[in-house]
């Protein structure tokens, strides 16, 4: 759960390395257990931990949180699909499955949903195979090359940036396509259609390129 925890925080815009009173509070625990938590976790291999500033997954642990999310994100997308759960409510009861799931059983859930790539609330779920070198050819947009296409990894902004950019269809996992950029923003093709955005706001969409 701390590994998750740090790997959502990061996905939901936080930059690395995350500080510990924040997971503690998402954790619901104590500074002191979350600090205890870290300790072994750096003792393991999975974390590294920077005193005063907080925490960042390894590349181990990067490959364990992204494989209890893609169980965790699986079973939601089946509960909302073919049993009418809420998003939420399926994030839910899929956090008890998450642990308990094995990598098999996984891999036949995947197929019999037809291998998506996002779950039911927006955000991506990892490949069977995702470690942190699955992202090791991350950029923001603005790095793009016009007319190429690219999937949206992550979105660093307020709050505000980011509801407009979910209203536009740039979420986790979707592909676009970089129209056209220059110094004041970009053109960008999205699945509801094209929409304009600043070079500030561009900046902090995180893009991984498609062949």
């Amino acid at each position: 759960m701390f590994l998750i925890t740090v790997a959502r925080a990061i996905e939901d815009g936080h930059l690395a390395p995350v500080p510990l009173p924040s997971l503690a509070e998402s954790l619901s625990v104590s500074r002191v257990s979350a600090n205890e938590m870290a300790k072994k976790l750096v003792g393991r291999g999975f974390i590294e931990y920077e005193p005063y500033h907080g925490v960042t997954l390894t590349q181990d642990g990067t490959a364990i949180a992204n494989s209890v999310l893609r169980r965790r994100r699986l079973w939601a997308l089946f509960l909302a699909e073919h049993l009418g759960l809420t998003a939420a409510a399926a994030d839910t009861v899929a956090c008890e499955f998450e642990h308990i799931t094995p990598i098999e059983v996984a891999g036949r859930l995947a197929h019999f949903l037809g291998d998506p790539r996002v779950g039911p609330a927006g955000k991506p779920i990892p490949a069977a195979d995702s470690t942190s070198e699955s992202t090791a050819f991350e950029m923001p947009l603005t790095d793009l090359e016009a007319d190429r296409r690219a999937r949206v990894t992550r979105v660093v902004g307020d709050s505000a940036i980011r509801s407009f950019l979910v209203d536009e269809g740039l979420t986790d996992g979707v592909e676009i396509t970089l129209l056209a950029i220059g110094s004041k923003g970009c053109l960008v093709e999205t699945p509801r259609g094209r929409v304009h955005l600043s070079a500030q706001i561009a900046a902090g969409v995180a893009v991984s390129p498609v062949a």
